[in-house]
């Protein structure tokens, strides 16, 4: 499988750097450019045709919502996640109309932009966790029915899921999936909080009870 490319836009370069040492680490990702403004990003973006495009909403001169509008035009096929400070619903919504695929808060574990990324480069929404349960009834749509609290699950939230039901540890799932263990363990509080489970022994019951896994 090849590795999800990925672009960088934000007008600090330590951040650029932080973001690029983060997600250069991570198992089928690698960062092929960096970007400090609208224009440049625009231009690399149409020579390298990323995968996904990580930006900020604030950047002098042209903004992340403008630099959004076009890069549907020029690059259709490029996912766009936002890593932004703001979490006010209107910035949110601004920025999905405007063609973001994830909205990830500055503020959020590494974690949660990771799979972001990853969520975005299959075609799939993300918000920030903590975006979700105020944002869930403003924000519209989201992408998924939330009649089933399963269906808010990502594919590797399921996938933790399924092995944590199963009596494997944080650190066993990090080594299967090619993740940190800190990733993993984002993602368990993520699932247990989202299907409104407390423990692991109500994991386990609600694994068996929807046949993810089963009793011999």
């Amino acid at each position: 499988m090849n590795s999800i490319s990925i672009v960088l836009v934000d007008d600090h370069a330590v951040l650029r750097h932080g973001l690029r040492s983060l997600l250069d680490r991570e198992a089928g990702c690698a960062v092929v450019g960096e970007a400090s403004g609208g224009p440049a990003a625009l231009d690399l973006a149409a020579r390298l045709h990323p995968d996904v495009i990580v930006i900020d909403l604030m950047m002098p001169g042209m903004s992340g919502l403008e630099v959004m509008r076009q890069l549907r035009e020029r690059a259709p096929r490029t996912r766009i996640v936002v890593l932004s400070m703001h979490a006010d619903a209107v910035y949110v919504r601004e920025a999905l109309r405007a063609g973001a695929v994830g909205y990830v808060l500055k503020e959020a574990p590494s974690a949660e932009l990771v799979e972001a990324v990853r969520e975005a480069a299959l075609g799939r929404r993300y918000l920030s966790h903590a975006l979700e349960e105020h944002l869930q009834s403003d924000v519209e749509p989201i992408g998924v029915s939330v009649d089933d609290p399963y269906d808010l699950l990502s594919e590797s939230e399921r996938t933790v899921l399924k092995l944590a039901a199963q009596g494997h540890t944080a650190a066993e799932i990090a080594r299967q999936l090619s993740l940190s263990t800190r990733t993993v363990e984002t993602y368990r509080t993520n699932l247990l909080h989202k299907l409104d489970l407390k423990n692991t022994a109500e994991l386990v019951r609600y694994a068996i009870k929807r046949g993810i896994i089963s009793i011999e």
